[in-house]
């Protein structure tokens, strides 16, 4: 495919910036967001036959037929000397428009997030369900990428990860590492999960349970005896949860209750603040599973799992109170930041003082 042209020198101008998403709307110019904040790449107002004209030469011919019939779609590709990139390319008013993340050009570490507490227990999981949630644009694709550098660098074993599209090309280690892009290497999730079930994997992760045959697959496997991480969109650990039962029909609910109890072993939420220097820092919080845990979540009291994250803190559980108060002491971010993102504002105003 041909990638000279003005997109890739926007790119690089991403890059120049330690920008994090480069936007390209219809009446607008380039637009870089930089540590949140939005400044042009260039003077040219795009229109959107210029937006469809710079990004052409990256869309795969297996994409284009359907975005060309009205589709948003997901792709990611790499630049010679930039990285790589993942953009989702869409239309806006009738018009072409694109939203490129730059993603990291080396791989995360855990301790490179910046969590408030230690989230490097989960590597040393050795079967079950590990949902990382948060919502759109929370780095929960970074962090699950470095879980899965930090196994492939502790751990022996096989990993098969199911994305759509590739974000983090991962090196064979200690762990022989396979990436199946859906659309490339399977036609689907669920068609890829059912395949690597066969494939003798120790850990399965999972790119977004977006479906439920793809959930009640990945829970299965979990109970089975796999360590299965996967992303889903939810605000907190309940809603994680109830994400995951709530994509069954009513009468079926219950029994993945039952069978989501007895094999999820941890949940990671996770959102982005803006800090004190500018930066993005992630506050989050994290339920290690233990028994009070799963009758909650067997009887549907899932509001009772917030206490179950205070009871449970010698496993390595914490707080989203717990974070925000850990990184207004640091200094990261200030009070009134934290005391907006807060769930329970009193619980944060009695760790503060």
């Amino acid at each position: 495919m041909e990638h000279d042209g003005p997109l890739t020198g926007w790119l690089a101008r991403v890059r120049e910036t330690g920008g994090s998403d480069l936007l390209l709307v219809a009446g607008a110019p380039p637009t870089i967001r930089v540590r949140g904040r939005l400044q042009p790449a260039s003077d040219q107002v795009l229109d959107s036959e210029a937006i469809a004209a710079a990004t052409a030469g990256f869309v795969p011919p297996r994409l284009s037929s359907g975005f060309e019939s009205g589709a948003a779609i997901d792709l990611a590709f790499s630049l010679a000397g930039l990285g790589r990139f993942r953009m989702n390319l869409h239309r806006e008013r009738g018009r072409v428009a694109a939203a490129i993340r730059a993603l990291p050009t080396t791989l995360p570490t855990i301790a490179g997030l910046g969590f408030s507490h230690d989230v490097s227990l989960l590597v040393d999981l050795p079967r079950g369900l590990v949902l990382v949630s948060g919502p759109t644009g929370s780095g929960k694709t970074t962090t699950v990428a470095a879980i899965v550098a930090e196994l492939n660098r502790r751990r022996d074993g096989h990993v098969i990860t199911i994305e759509d599209p590739v974000e983090f090309e991962h090196e064979h280690g200690r762990c022989v590492v396979e990436q199946i892009e859906i659309g490339v290497d399977a036609e689907s999730f669920p068609v890829a999960l059912r395949s690597a079930l066969r494939q003798a994997p120790d850990v399965i992760v999972i790119g977004e349970m977006r479906d439920l045959e793809s959930i009640r697959i990945a829970v299965s496997a979990a109970e089975t005896g796999h360590l299965v991480i996967a992303t889903v969109h939810a605000p907190d650990v309940g809603g994680a949860v109830s994400r995951i039962a709530d994509a069954f029909p009513p009468e079926r609910q219950s029994t993945i209750r039952q069978e989501l109890a007895m094999g999820l072993s941890a949940v990671l939420t996770q959102s982005l603040l803006r800090g004190a220097d500018g930066q993005m820092v992630p506050a989050g919080e994290l339920l290690m599973v233990s028994y009070g845990a799963r009758q909650h979540i067997r009887k549907n009291t899932l509001q009772n799992l917030h206490q179950e994250m205070t009871s449970t803190r010698k496993l390595g559980s914490f707080t989203l109170e717990e974070s925000l108060a850990r990184l207004v002491r640091s200094g990261r971010i200030d009070r009134p930041t934290a005391a907006l993102r807060a769930a329970h504002v009193e619980e944060l105003d009695l760790l503060l003082g």
